[in-house]
């Protein structure tokens, strides 16, 4: 246990080493570092094991900070000339494509998982309904994907984190009967009012302030940096404890810092976005660590159906019904279906029912979202650089791509982790 630390160091010195030869292959950050954890854990060489080192509180409170830094950068990056153009397929993906997921995962899990009360069937849905575009990298940063579907996929992403959260303490509520229906509207309204209300406030003054501290000369480069994951903190830390969502409010901030700037301040979140990854990639490793190990001691044939089912068909159905009407091609609806990664929020999400409720159903519901995330991780992992390469293809081939409604840009394409070199085309 005393060579832990030495450990996580020396996992990252070495992928920083062959990350870059990495990014063209099928093997992925979240791949590595999961399996690296799950090696040093106790059912490997025994040499990490952040129970015995670290409170789950701690654990949490390490992958809320990752998950919020991430999704202020992430937001940061998108400039859009026309919202109501580009706002189509995110729209679709989010106003209809998330709540059929979350419906057709309830039903499943409630057939499934018969010992779990149908509040506690509903947790296991909205748990594994949020995406992380990040474990798919090549999805959203291959350049020779449409910038429409890149950008759709990675605003979903970014979104429906804060979404989510507010529906499942609803049916924390509910569950554990804490509070009567007209407290239940209450919750849903200020989780997404007031998390709203202070990322556009952080977003608006804090950015302001660093432009005009920039052009008074006041503002050194490393503190402009270092503002940034300041501010992703302040949205978070000031929306959590009014009774918002830290994570939509994460989002509307980047949003809205990004607009106020307008590329002023250069590569200014770059350092936010690069300690937010390495944070990404050592959760990844705590999960392998000790996440899989409790998965694998309660794993059931219940729980690897639903994990395979929440990647497949309750994504994809949901979402090909999101873009009727969308005239996107059936390649393009194919493509956002399967590229639905599951991350950082699942388990986030299943941390809060295990710490905030004394549900009997808890360790299902953990399971099933580890289960879930790790599955994820290789699936899509392994798929995300094939996958773009032969959609990139197909698309690039298509005799009237000009007319088809893919083709139609947008200002800025986001860039979740902001990989800036292409991938290398495949030969056609």
């Amino acid at each position: 246990m005393e060579y832990a630390v030495a450990f996580i160091a020396l996992c990252v010195m070495g992928y920083a080493l062959v990350e870059h030869r990495l990014v063209t292959t099928i093997i992925t950050g979240p791949m590595v570092f999961m399996t690296l954890g799950f090696l040093g854990g106790n059912r490997g060489f025994d040499i990490i094991d952040p129970q015995s080192l670290l409170s789950v509180e701690v654990v949490d409170a390490f992958l809320v900070a990752a998950l919020t830094l991430v999704l202020f950068t992430d937001a940061s990056a998108l400039h859009f000339s026309s919202w109501r153009r580009d706002a189509e397929i995110p729209g679709r993906l989010l106003g209809i494509g998330m709540p059929l997921t979350i419906a057709f995962g309830w039903l499943i899990a409630a057939l499934l998982f018969t010992d779990l009360s149908v509040w506690e069937a509903g947790m296991v849905s909205v748990v594994l309904a949020p995406t992380d575009a990040a474990l798919g990298q090549a999805v959203i940063s291959n350049p020779r994907v449409p910038e429409r579907v890149r950008a759709g996929l990675n605003i979903e992403s970014g979104l429906n984190d804060g979404v989510a959260l507010p529906i499942l303490l609803i049916l924390i509520a509910v569950a554990e009967r804490a509070e009567g229906s007209p407290a239940l509207a209450r919750i849903f309204v200020e989780e997404i009012v007031i998390a709203v209300a202070v990322g556009a406030v952080v977003g608006l003054v804090g950015g302001r302030l660093l432009v005009r501290s920039k052009r008074s000369g006041w503002l050194s480069p490393t503190w402009s940096r270092i503002a940034v994951v300041a501010m992703a903190a302040l949205c978070y830390g000031f929306a959590d404890p009014l009774g918002g969502s830290g994570f939509i409010a994460a989002f509307v901030g980047g949003l809205i810092y990004g607009r106020t700037t307008d590329g002023e301040l250069g590569a200014n979140e770059q350092f936010a976005d690069d300690f937010g990854k390495v944070m990404t990639q050592i959760a990844f490793m705590i999960f392998g660590a000790v996440g899989l190990s409790f998965a694998f001691e309660r794993l059931t044939w219940q729980v690897v159906v639903m994990a395979v089912l929440a990647l497949t068909v309750v994504r994809m159905i949901p979402v090909a019904i999101a873009m009727l009407g969308a005239r996107l091609s059936v390649n393009t609806v194919l493509y956002m279906g399967w590229f639905g990664p599951r991350g950082i929020a699942t388990v986030i999400f299943a941390l809060v029912v295990v710490t905030d409720t004394t549900l009997p159903g808890t360790e299902v519901i953990m399971t099933v979202a580890l289960i879930t995330m790790a599955l994820s991780v290789f699936a899509h992992g392994m798929t995300s650089n094939p996958g773009s390469e032969r959609y990139a293809n197909w698309y690039a081939s298509h005799p009237d791509v000009g007319d088809m409604p893919e083709s139609e840009d947008v200002e800025n394409v986001p860039v979740r982790g902001r990989v800036e070199r292409p991938l290398r085309p495949s030969p056609r």
